[in-house]
């Protein structure tokens, strides 16, 4: 009986995570979901809902439990930092916290200071902003800690803007502030905000994000810069592996199991045992390359859109194209998919679901929301989530 109870427990417990997005393309930094429903784009369907939101931002949603948080930037030259907490199931504010910016605020036109996604362990959020301002806060809005990195670091700067988005594994936050002036990496202790670790990292500006690799004791960090991927061990900062042919410094490395696919060369997968510090190049292609978006996994496959619009699925062991198919643009934020669906929302709001298998890829249901989106969503049990610049918008089956 004691046995029982321990597995229902874990079983509840891992459904439990699975109904979490915590990071930027989700939970394992590849796109995925777990959920089984087929997201229906209505917006007047019950239980969807549209949340209007001040300033700008291009931050993505996550969720926990059952409430989304999301950043944004308003005022003048975008020095107001706001963090929000919704409900899941109706959509209304249950906490706004309200900064102001220490670093600068300058950015391109088309970005904004609330450009990186939230990060989440599941008891505490962490929101970091194009000004190097990082906040922690628990899930009901108290303040844990903060850090103000210019004034640590005050040449580290991108007149672009910066939205390298932050994660979160075994207590350690993982900040990424990388550009053409003062480049580099820290671990920061979850629980207090002070520095474990830092590293110097190539001087050029780069907008991709950290992912995580691996599970349990051997879960690294993926730090991808144009000289290529490093991967590193997060509580202490050590390299366990270096790729150094290159790589985009827009799209980010995903993850598959052991494999990470890396836009380096077009596209190049990598299997990499963190536990033996080393790695093995399975392909390398040059027609896989993506825009400006991350893959989305996908079952034994990976989806990655192209510069020209272009949605290509492959095998991830061998790069083995199994179909393309051409989809409606411009494309700015990451698809995520299910094992059965791809979801995408281009940057003139208009979002498309398509059906995916081996054979093929169909278009079965689209919206046009009428509103710039950057982004890329976020899904959650049987909700997908998605913001654009003036509204979160949850829409469900």
């Amino acid at each position: 009986m004691i046995k029982i109870l321990i597995l229902a427990f874990a079983l509840l417990s891992l459904n439990s995570l699975h109904a979490n997005w915590l990071n930027f393309r989700g939970n394992q930094s590849n796109g995925f979901s777990a959920s089984k429903s087929l997201i229906d784009l209505n917006a007047d369907q019950e239980g969807a809902w549209r949340a209007k939101l001040p300033g700008r931002g291009l931050s993505s949603p996550i969720i926990v439990g059952d409430k989304v948080f999301l950043s944004a930037s308003s005022g003048v030259k975008q020095e107001t930092l706001h963090i929000f907490c919704f409900s899941c199931r109706t959509g209304l504010i249950i906490w706004e916290r309200k900064f102001r910016a220490t670093g600068r605020t300058i950015c391109h036109e088309k970005t904004s200071v609330a450009a990186s996604t939230m990060t989440s362990d599941g008891s505490k959020v962490v929101a970091q902003f194009s000004s190097n301002d990082v906040f922690c806060l628990t899930l009901s809005g108290d303040l844990i800690w903060l850090r103000g990195l210019t004034y640590d670091f005050p040449n580290a700067a991108n007149g672009l803007g910066m939205s390298s988005s932050p994660l979160i594994t075994k207590g350690v936050l993982l900040a990424q502030v990388e550009n053409d002036a003062y480049s580099f990496s820290m671990g920061i202790n979850l629980n207090n905000g002070e520095t474990l670790w830092k590293k110097d990292r190539p001087r050029a500006a780069n907008w991709s994000s950290p992912t995580l690799f691996g599970f349990g004791d051997n879960q690294a960090i993926i730090l991808q810069s144009k000289e290529g991927i490093s991967v590193v061990n997060p509580k202490s900062g050590k390299e366990i592996y270096s790729f150094s042919e290159g790589a985009s410094t827009i799209p980010s490395s995903t993850p598959a199991g052991n494999i990470l696919l890396v836009p380096s060369n077009g596209m190049t997968a990598l299997k990499i045992y963190t536990d033996q510090e080393k790695a093995k190049q399975l392909w390398s292609d040059n027609k896989l390359g993506p825009g400006t978006g991350s893959p989305a996994v996908s079952k034994d496959r990976f989806l990655v859109i192209n510069k020209a619009n272009v949605l290509t699925c492959a095998r991830i062991e061998t790069g083995e194209i199994l179909w393309r198919m051409r989809i409606k643009g411009p494309a700015s934020g990451s698809p995520i998919a299910t094992e059965s669906h791809l979801y995408f929302f281009n940057e003139e709001g208009l979002g498309q679901v398509i059906e995916i298998s081996d054979e093929k890829g169909e278009v079965v249901a689209s919206v046009d929301l009428g509103e710039t989106i950057l982004c890329t969503p976020a899904i959650s049990g049987n909700g997908l989530y998605v913001r654009s610049d003036n509204s979160l918008w949850k829409f469900t089956n």
